[in-house]
């Protein structure tokens, strides 16, 4: 039996170091000089390298590099009006017109012929050629149809192409019920995607199937695969006798978790006491999931597909099942737990002077959350008592807190401000409140002390050379940096010019706008100017935190970066993470990195959908009543006015009727052209909600005169 990846990479390695030009098969053949490799299978290497966009098969049958013949592969980000743009990991987005799709639909993986370059100079223009990975095998929409035939239109407005369901594969479905219709036949010309209905959730408006059709729409699955529970229900309820030995026993540490007042998983723990010699001693526990999670199981197969937990707005769905995850993983208050401890020595410049990792188990003491923290550091009473005896190692992680922060601030890194919505829903998961959660100390703390703890781990490890999955965040693209630069003028804000620029001078830009009008807009814009963070199995840095090592170690039970970054840490330990166990993590981490940052995304997204979602239900009984606003945003179609809550909607500019608005772009403003008046970001405003629209996604405001 051939090792697969072993020719897979001879094959690139001869396609991209030793071809000069694209070559054919016996070229390849020949080339490689692979004895007793039948024709068969390196047919079979060269169509899978062909389906992961690594070589393209081009006329006469010859074979070369995509970035070689004007080619990217990338994930197709779809838009209502039928074109889309191709994300491409390193390098410029392509434009695709709706007539150059090929069928392709939104998230679909493709390769992309780049055609031209757009006229600004900025942007690329180019037609699929090939759909690598279909993205939409199920769609999830509301069924409208006739006794012969039906369609199902897709929740998700991004795939703009209707599937057509043939009479007898309805499942007996009714006009407005929301189903899951499977394709059967992708879309090809103008011709739409076939499929049929394979689940029907329930009817438009019932109570419930709103989130339930997010879950489905993201492929999020509540339910746990039989082997996978099993292996799971099979864990201890309780640290057994046997699994103490080799560990370092922590057990009469003061330890504490600090968490919000709803979470079940609690991943971390503290612990600091002040040494002799003026420094800080800062102790990390982190739970040790890799014990119990073993490699190729099937917990870890499903653990690897979803890739981490989801926090939807009512509901979580975890990465692993609750008897782990809120049982003998978690850190709960009283129990013996099993975790990798990180001991840092800290200086009074927040400088880590040495540290240590160790297998270890802790008990943690107390249970605490950001609010209780935040009362005890304020002497606001409850520090009598029950938690008197914390209070001096809480003062003491503010110090250190304070430090820390400060350290990263010098060296420039980003701080964003931006306000975080929670909707409270009743028993029915009907919205009854929005609120806005501030930042306080307690969470800094957290924050700080699970950075500086990343970073430690991510340069220990470089410095050993082993593989790693790292948590990277590259420089922005200078045309992304030239536009903001452009935007921050018109707002009164300069940017220095030149490649030059680093996190501090965003910093700068960040601290200036505090506590000004346009606060939130400027952090919004800095944000979109900066490429995504991801996980990459190269040590790239960290651009926002302005970090040279980074990665994501601190929450294994719903992360499973961390999980798999626990595995080698635990293996780097004992003694195991031998040669051929380092290959076959070398090899396997590159394609891990992409699928779980892939995840993480689909996380992202399906959270933020369902926070609007209960954001619009709860607007929608409000309509026609006043509110006072602040306009956040200034656009040619109209402004954005934020309200107290967070609730955020639109004032068209056809709505404001008492002038004719021009749009001045360097401003930021609408100027009326008879009365003058003007509209810019932080001006206070009242509006009445008009229309809040559940399908659409959106909230109209008109204006209302004082």
């Amino acid at each position: 039996m051939f090792d697969r990846e072993k020719v897979l990479e001879k094959v690139l390695v001869f396609i991209r170091k030793k071809a000069k030009r694209p070559v054919s098969f016996k070229e390849i053949r020949r080339g490689l000089g692979l004895n007793g490799l039948s024709t068969k299978e390196l047919r079979r290497v060269l169509e899978d390298l062909e389906d992961e966009g690594e070589i393209v098969r081009v006329r006469k049958g010859r074979y070369g590099l995509p970035q070689r013949m004007n080619m990217v592969v990338g994930r197709l980000q779809g838009h209502p009006q039928g074109y889309g743009f191709v994300l491409v990991e390193e390098g410029k987005d392509v434009y695709v017109k709706a007539e150059s799709m090929l069928g392709a639909m939104h998230n679909d993986r493709v390769l992309v012929k780049v055609t031209r370059r757009m006229l600004d100079g900025k942007s690329q223009e180019g037609k699929v050629i090939r759909v690598l990975e279909r993205a939409n095998e199920q769609i999830v929409g509301v069924y409208s149809g006739t006794n012969r035939y039906g369609f199902v239109v897709p929740e998700e407005k991004r795939i703009c192409q209707d599937v057509f369901i043939p009479g007898r594969a309805d499942k007996n479905a009714r006009n407005g019920d929301l189903v899951v219709a499977a394709v059967t036949k992708w879309p090809q010309d103008r011709r739409n995607p076939e499929g049929k209905v394979i689940e029907i959730i329930g009817h438009k408006g019932d109570p419930g199937v709103d989130i339930l059709v997010i879950m489905k729409k993201y492929h999020l699955e509540a339910e746990f695969p039989p082997q996978a529970w099993r292996e799971a229900m099979q864990a201890p309820v309780a640290v057994r006798p046997d699994e103490y030995k080799g560990r370092l026993d922590l057990r009469h540490l003061p330890t504490v978790t600090i968490d919000n007042e709803d979470a079940r998983d609690l991943d971390d723990a503290l612990s600091i006491e002040k040494l002799d010699n003026g420094n800080f001693r800062l102790g990390v526990h982190i739970a040790d999931v890799a014990h119990y999670v073993s490699g190729n199981s099937g917990l870890d197969r499903e653990a690897q597909a979803r890739g981490c937990s989801v926090y939807l707005v009512d509901r979580v769905i975890p990465m692993l099942p609750p008897s782990l995850s809120n049982g003998i993983c978690s850190l709960n208050k009283g129990e013996d737990r099993l975790a990798l401890t990180v001991f840092m020595e800290v200086d009074s410049q927040g400088q880590v002077l040495s540290h240590e990792i160790r297998e270890s188990v802790i008990k943690v003491q107390e249970r605490l959350t950001y609010n209780i923290v935040e009362a005890i550091l304020l002497g606001e009473g409850v520090a009598e008592g029950r938690y008197a005896d914390l209070t001096p190692d809480l003062q003491l992680m503010e110090e250190l807190c304070g430090i820390l922060k400060g350290r990263r601030t010098r060296r420039g890194s980003i701080d964003f401000h931006f306000r975080e919505r929670k909707v409270i829903l009743d028993e029915r998961g009907r919205p009854t409140a929005i609120e806005i959660v501030e930042r306080n100390i307690a969470s800094d703390i957290v924050e700080e002390f699970m950075v500086l703890t990343n970073e430690v781990v991510a340069e220990y490890i470089y410095w050993l050379k082993l593989p790693f999955l790292y948590r990277v965040h590259e420089k922005p693209q200078q045309d992304d940096l030239a536009s903001l630069r452009e935007f921050l003028h018109n707002l009164g804000y300069t940017l220095k010019s030149g490649g030059g620029i680093g996190p501090q001078d965003l910093q700068k830009i960040l601290a200036r706008a505090e506590g000004k009008p346009e606060e939130r807009l400027v952090n919004e814009v800095v944000l979109r100017s900066l490429k995504q963070a991801r996980y990459y199995h190269q040590c790239l840095g960290h651009f926002a935190l302005a970090a040279k090592y980074y990665t994501h170690f601190t929450a294994p039970i719903r992360r499973y970066p961390d999980l798999t970054i626990h595995r080698i840490i635990k293996g780097m330990l004992r003694g195991t993470l031998h040669g051929k166990q380092q290959q076959r993590l070398a090899d396997k981490l590159p394609t891990l990195a992409e699928e779980v940052s892939r995840r993480e995304r689909v996380a992202e997204e399906a959270e933020r959908e369902s926070v609007d979602l209960k954001v619009i239900e709860y607007m929608l009984p409000r309509e026609g009543q006043i509110f006072d606003g602040v306009i956040s945003g200034v656009m040619p179609f109209g402004i954005f006015v934020e309200l107290a809550n967070g609730v955020e909607g639109l004032v068209h500019i056809s709505n404001i009727t008492d002038d004719y608005y021009h749009y001045l772009e360097k401003q930021l403003s609408l100027l009326g052209e008879r009365t003058k008046k003007r509209y810019r970001i932080g001006d206070r405003v009242r509006v009445e909600l008009t229309k809040a629209d559940l399908a659409e996604r959106t909230i109209d405001f008109e204006l209302v005169e004082a």
